[in-house]
C-alpha cells in the first residue's frame, strides 16, 4: 500500500498564491498585490506582465483580502423590482457586462415591490460590503434612503434627492411618446386611448403626463375615459384592454402602452376577441424589451436602451468611487427614449372608426 501510495505521486500539487505569481512575473509580492487591486502608481509594463502570468498559471486572486486591503470589495449592487418582466433581466446583463469591463463585480436583489423584500436587499448589500448601488426600481425607496444614504454612493432612476453621493439617471419619456404620439397621428388617428403603470410609480406617472401633454400638442383632447391604470404585467394589458372593449360608447382606434409587457398583454386579448392589429386597433408599447420584435405581429415600441441605463449607472458609480470627470457630489444623466416602428400600427380602419 505504502508502494502504491508512492507510486500515484511522491509530492501533492503546489497550492499557486501570490508568491508563485510574483516568482514568475520576476517582481516582488508588493508589485503583484498592488497591480492586482488596481493601484495607479504599478508601471503599466509591469502591471501587464503580472496579469499575463496570472491568466497563464490560472491564478485567482482573494477578493475578499483584496477587500481587506484596498478597502474596497469591488462589487456593485443592484437593486430591481421585479426578475420576471424581462425588462430587468436585459437591464441586469448590461449592468454586469459594464461593470466587469471596469473591474467589478456585481450582487443583484429584487424587490418584488414589497418592503419587506426591500429591508433584506439593504441588509444584502450592506453585509457584503458593495462599494456604491444603482437603484433601478424606477421609484423613490424610503428604507433604502434611510439606511443606506451616506454609506455607500447611490444612483437612483427620475427622481431622487439632491445631496452628495446621490447620482440621479433622467429618462426624457417625453421625447419618444411625442414621436408615438406624432406617428400615430400622422397614420390618421385621432382616438387614442392610454394604459398606464401603477400608479404609485413615478415612472408610470411620468409616462401618463406626457402622453397627455403630447395628445394636446397634437391638437387633440385627452378623452379621460380612455386613460386606464394597468400594472406593467400581461395580466393587467388584458385586463385593461376587457375595460376598453366593454365600453358601449365609441372605442378608441389605438392604444399606447406603459410598458411592453403590458402591450403584449393587449395583443393577447385583441385576438382572443377575434381582432387584428394593426387592422382593428393600433397598438404602441414601451421599453422596446428583445421579444417585441418576434409577438404577432412585432410590437411598435418606444426604445428605452438598458444598455444606456447600465452604462450610466455604472459610470455615476465610478465617479464617485473613483473620482473620475471632476465629480462634484451629485450628478444628472440623461437617457433618451425613440420610436422603434414596426407591424403593429397602420392607417385606422372604417369599421373601427364608426364603432
Amino acid at each position: 500500500m505504502a508502494a502504491m501510495n508512492g507510486k500515484l505521486g511522491d509530492k501533492a500539487p503546489q497550492p499557486i498564491n501570490i508568491r508563485t505569481v510574483a516568482l514568475a512575473a520576476r517582481v516582488s509580492m508588493a508589485t503583484v498585490s498592488r497591480a492586482i487591486n488596481g493601484v495607479a502608481t504599478v508601471d503599466p509594463e509591469l502591471a501587464k506582465r503580472v496579469w499575463q502570468v496570472i491568466d497563464e498559471l490560472g491564478y485567482v486572486p482573494n477578493t475578499q483580502a483584496r477587500a481587506l486591503v484596498s478597502g474596497r470589495s469591488r462589487i456593485l449592487g443592484l437593486i430591481v423590482s421585479e426578475i420576471t418582466n424581462p425588462f430587468f433581466p436585459e437591464l441586469i446583463k448590461g449592468f454586469e457586462d459594464v461593470a466587469v469591463e471596469h473591474g467589478y463585480e456585481i450582487l443583484v436583489s429584487s424587490t418584488d415591490d414589497d418592503p419587506k423584500r426591500m429591508t433584506h436587499c439593504i441588509r444584502r448589500m450592506l453585509e457584503r460590503q458593495v462599494d456604491g448601488v444603482a437603484v433601478m426600481t424606477f421609484g423613490i425607496e424610503e428604507p433604502l434612503l434611510e439606511q443606506m444614504a451616506h454609506r455607500v454612493p447611490l444612483v437612483f432612476i427620475d427622481i431622487g434627492p439632491v445631496q452628495p453621493g446621490i447620482s440621479l439617471l433622467k429618462v426624457d419619456y417625453h421625447h419618444g411618446i411625442l414621436e408615438g404620439v406624432q406617428h400615430l397621428v400622422a397614420l390618421g388617428h385621432k382616438d387614442i386611448a392610454f394604459i398606464s403603470g401603477p400608479a404609485q410609480l413615478h415612472s408610470a406617472q411620468s409616462r401618463q403626463r406626457a402622453f397627455v401633454a403630447c395628445l394636446r400638442k397634437c391638437g387633440i383632447t385627452p378623452n379621460l375615459k380612455w386613460i386606464v391604470e394597468g400594472n406593467h404585467t400581461l395580466e393587467g394589458g388584458i385586463s385593461a384592454m376587457e375595460g376598453l372593449l366593454a365600453s358601449k360608447k365609441k372605442s378608441p382606434t389605438a392604444v399606447m402602452c406603459s410598458n411592453d409587457m403590458t402591450a403584449i398583454g393587449v395583443l393577447h386579448k385583441l385576438y382572443r376577441a377575434g381582432l387584428r392589429v394593426p387592422h382593428d386597433f393600433s397598438v404602441v408599447g414601451f421599453d422596446n424589451i428583445h421579444i417585441a420584435e418576434v409577438t404577432i405581429p412585432p410590437l411598435t415600441t418606444i426604445e428605452m436602451s438598458r444598455l444606456d441605463l447600465a452604462r450610466a449607472a455604472v459610470r455615476a458609480l465610478r465617479e464617485q468611487l473613483e473620482g473620475i470627470d471632476h465629480y462634484d457630489g451629485q450628478h444628472e444623466f440623461r437617457i433618451l427614449t425613440n420610436l422603434v416602428v414596426r407591424e403593429s400600427t397602420s392607417v385606422p380602419h372604417r369599421r373601427t372608426l364608426q364603432r
